[in-house]
This record gives structure tokens, C-alpha cells and sequence, in this order.
């Protein structure tokens, strides 16, 4: 295979409640379905809210399977619960074996691994980083293996929150300790890939479409697929809309196209909040 054609979806939220978020999905997938990828990956926080609610998984799995090409999954936050950080208030939920189970049990796999055009790809739980589940050692025991047979090949690399903002050295602080990946797992997952030719990590998590290279990897947030969140509750870092993103990936390097789905509203959080009855 000469090109391999990846769409990268993230934070779709999926829940029967919502309309505007299925109606949005419902865009994107008309969008998936004219363009043919060779893959569709999500990058997590594929459902609402799926530690409190297994409809909310087992929904929105239903729209994803009538998508018209093979998906991949990583989980979000909003999927098993959120990672234990060193500062900032405790996750609501903290991320838990139970979660994780459901969502491999309804979703799929939390982590993989696969070869197309000459690349290694590699998806990640993000979430059990820090949390001291027995399961985050394993992956790490996991990734370490994967590591070591890239014999020089280009990785991508997959995960719902993003590594860092500007750098590795970030200094966590209680406001954002939730939106990148907690240290000390984050210097840990950095190290781990030292010695090998990282040119991509693709994330979600923050509902920003931002794209940047720190040294020689390219890092890519996908906006969310389902809505914003307006300035009065998040700082602005990059834009701020719904959408998705294509990536064309060759033996040579690789393309990236950001992309807005014909139909796709711009939803504020305020109107899923007052859905849900000004719940936060």
C-alpha cells in the first residue's frame, strides 16, 4: 500500500439525549461516506457520559458501526473517568477497571497497533496514565514492545489528551492538570519514544483545532465532532469549532487536511448544559 487515508474524529459526546450531537455525527458520517478513508479513528470521549450510563455507550457505538469503513477507538475521559493528577482537584469520576471493561466490551480494543504505507500506528489509553491501575503498567510493558520492532519506521501515534501544550517541560498547574497527559507519566511516555522517528501525535480532549511541531513531531488536536466550549469556561489556545481531520499517509511523510463536515453547527455548551438542566 503506497498511501494509507485516515480520518481522525474525536469528542462526538454521543448520547440519545442529545440531538444536536447526533446531528452533527450524523454530518460527519455523510462526510466519512462521500470521502472513503481507509480507516476512521476516534480519539475518545466517543460517548456522553459512560461511567454513569451504558446506553450512552452502547448508542454510540450503534452510529459508529454504520459508518461505511473500519474504525478504530481509544478511550476518553467521558468514556472510563479521568486520570489522578499530582495538583488540581480530584477526577470526577477518576478512571476505573469497570469503565475500562465496558469499553472494550461495547467499543473495542483501548489500544492497538497496526502497520499501513510504511508507518507504524499506535493508539493509547491516555487515561490509566497515573492512575496506578494494573492495567497502566501493562500498557507500558506493552508500548515498550511495540517500541522496539519500529525498526526505523515513521510512527503515529494516537491519544485522546494531548502530550503537552508547548513542551515536555510544561509546568502542570491546577487549572489545566486535566487536559494534557499527568506527570510523571507524561516524561515517562516522552522517553519512551527518544529513540524513534515519532512524526505525529494526534489527540482530542480539548475541543480546539490546533496544529504545531515541537522539534521534529508534528502534534495535531482534532476539534470536537459534537461542540464547543465558549471562553468563559476555557481559555482560548487555537480555534475553536466542530469538525474532524484527514490525514494521508505515505512511505515519505504524510499530509494533513483540516476539515469542517457540510451541515456541522457549532453547538455551545450552554445548550447541552440546559438539556441536562444546567448540570456541570
Amino acid at each position: 500500500m503506497s498511501e494509507f487515508r485516515l480520518t481522525q474524529i474525536s469528542d462526538a459526546h454521543l448520547g440519545r439525549r442529545f440531538p444536536g450531537l447526533i446531528a452533527n455525527f450524523q454530518a460527519l458520517s455523510e462526510h466519512i461516506d462521500t470521502d472513503r478513508p481507509d480507516l476512521v479513528v476516534n480519539t475518545g470521549d466517543v460517548s456522553f457520559d459512560g461511567p454513569t450510563s451504558r446506553d450512552d455507550v452502547e448508542f454510540a457505538k450503534g452510529l459508529h458501526d454504520a459508518l461505511p469503513v473500519a474504525c478504530r477507538y481509544i478511550p476518553g475521559n467521558h468514556d472510563i473517568g479521568d486520570n489522578p493528577t499530582a495538583i488540581g482537584p480530584a477526577p470526577k469520576p477518576p478512571v476505573a477497571e469497570a469503565h475500562r471493561q465496558q469499553f472494550r466490551e461495547i467499543i473495542g480494543e483501548d489500544h492497538w497497533s497496526f502497520e499501513a504505507a510504511g508507518w507504524c500506528f499506535l493508539g493509547l489509553n491516555s487515561l490509566v496514565m497515573n492512575s496506578g491501575l494494573a492495567f497502566e503498567a501493562e500498557q507500558f510493558d506493552w508500548l515498550a514492545s511495540e517500541v522496539s520492532r519500529t525498526n526505523g519506521k515513521p510512527v503515529a501515534l494516537f491519544v485522546h489528551k494531548p502530550v503537552f501544550l508547548n513542551g515536555p517541560d510544561d509546568p502542570e498547574t491546577p487549572e489545566t492538570s486535566i487536559r494534557y497527559v499527568p506527570q510523571p507519566a507524561r516524561a515517562r511516555l516522552i522517553e519512551m519514544f527518544a529513540h524513534v522517528d515519532l512524526r505525529l501525535i494526534a489527540s482530542g480532549h480539548v475541543h480546539q483545532r490546533r496544529d504545531f511541531t515541537w522539534r521534529h513531531t508534528r502534534h495535531v488536536w482534532a476539534p470536537s465532532a459534537g461542540f464547543k466550549i465558549n471562553d468563559a469556561r476555557q481559555d482560548r489556545i487555537a480555534i475553536k469549532e466542530v469538525g474532524l481531520v484527514e490525514y494521508r499517509f505515505q512511505p515519505d511523510g504524510f499530509e494533513v487536511r483540516h476539515v469542517r463536515a457540510a451541515g456541522q453547527v457549532d453547538i455551545d455548551i450552554e445548550e447541552l448544559l440546559a438539556q441536562m438542566g444546567g448540570a456541570h
